[in-house]
């Protein structure tokens, strides 16, 4: 791994251990306030929402975070649940910029027809760092699972835990950048002692359906919306994106569950994860932001008008 002009740490083609993460974790470097961006945000919305902290990382000498939610704040257990989630991935800022976006000007819509549950930011350290893994290296969008290890993810399960079976639709606000190629992946490989692959960065807006419960016309309807906003990333020229095949356009499959990715928590009916690419030349951060409040709206407003289908449609 080269990271910003640093030197590798550990040594090639052998998983790092205890020393080698420390090392990581030394470098990683402050370089925004959760407090200020995401939390003062959250506190101002307090007046029309609920607000609750359902956890705290204690993550010495770097500080205490504490894991905050917003909830629809007449919640109706005869009402649809719908889960918004962003910055599992810290440094993927689009994703919690557009949660908070969505709850400030979109989320009144849908008082008395659907309960909200959106989290913002699941990972606070990571997100003041500008980072993808927690301090302990570890990739939260890898570690939903039982006993995880990682504590942003144990903590979104448990909040979770409550009203699984009760979700209809869950999505899970993403980014893919430059940096994937140039600093994560390579970390990636070295941490895990593996020999770097290159691979490509696709151009443009995608979403990763899940490969055992796919539903397409969900994801349609979120690509249709948010291709009013900014670009839908093609297939490569070997039909796929970020090595998995096209199945639509913008849109691949991964197996949720057994890859341990938050869109799989729920058990909902209608689960995404949106890619937005904040490095294209042909998109600015607005636009990233506004993709990803798009792709939310869309996601609820099909839900709901699916909501009594058996199954969903094909």
């Amino acid at each position: 791994m080269t990271t910003a002009g640093l030197e590798p740490i550990g040594t090639p083609r052998q998983p790092w251990g205890d020393a080698e993460r420390a090392q990581w974790r030394a470098r990683q470097v402050r370089r925004r306030s959760h407090v200020q961006d995401v939390a003062g945000a959250i506190e101002a919305l307090r007046e029309r929402f609920d607000v609750e902290q359902y956890g705290e990382l204690d993550y010495a000498p770097d500080g205490r975070y504490p894991l905050l939610a917003v909830r629809s704040r007449n919640w109706d257990d005869a009402l649809p649940c719908m889960l918004v989630t962003g910055g599992v991935h810290g440094y993927e800022t689009s994703g919690v910029r557009g949660a908070l976006q969505f709850l400030d000007a979109h989320a009144a819509r849908y008082a008395g027809r659907a309960n909200l549950l959106v989290v913002p930011c699941v990972s606070p350290w990571a997100y003041e760092r500008v980072q993808r893994w927690n301090p302990e290296a570890l990739d939260p969008n890898r570690s939903f699972r039982d006993g995880s290890r990682a504590g942003e993810s144990a903590a979104l399960m448990q909040l979770v835990a409550p009203l699984r079976g009760r979700f209809l639709m869950h999505i899970d606000l993403h980014e893919t950048t430059d940096s994937d190629e140039s600093e994560f992946r390579p970390a990636l490989a070295a941490r895990d002692g593996k020999a770097f692959e290159p691979g490509g960065i696709p151009d443009g807006f995608y979403l990763v359906d899940d490969s055992a419960n796919p539903q397409p016309a969900f994801q349609q309807a979120i690509i249709d919306a948010v291709a009013q906003v900014t670009h839908i990333a093609p297939a490569d020229a070997d039909g796929t994106i970020i090595g998995s095949p096209v199945v639509a356009p913008g849109v691949i499959e991964y197996a949720l569950g057994p890859l341990a990715l938050c869109a799989g928590i729920t058990g909902a009916r209608f689960t995404t994860t949106t890619e937005v690419y904040p490095d294209s030349p042909r998109a600015t951060p607005e636009q990233c932001d506004a993709a990803q409040v798009a792709a939310v709206c869309a996601a609820i407003d099909f839900a709901l008008e699916h909501a009594g289908d058996a199954r969903g449609p094909a």
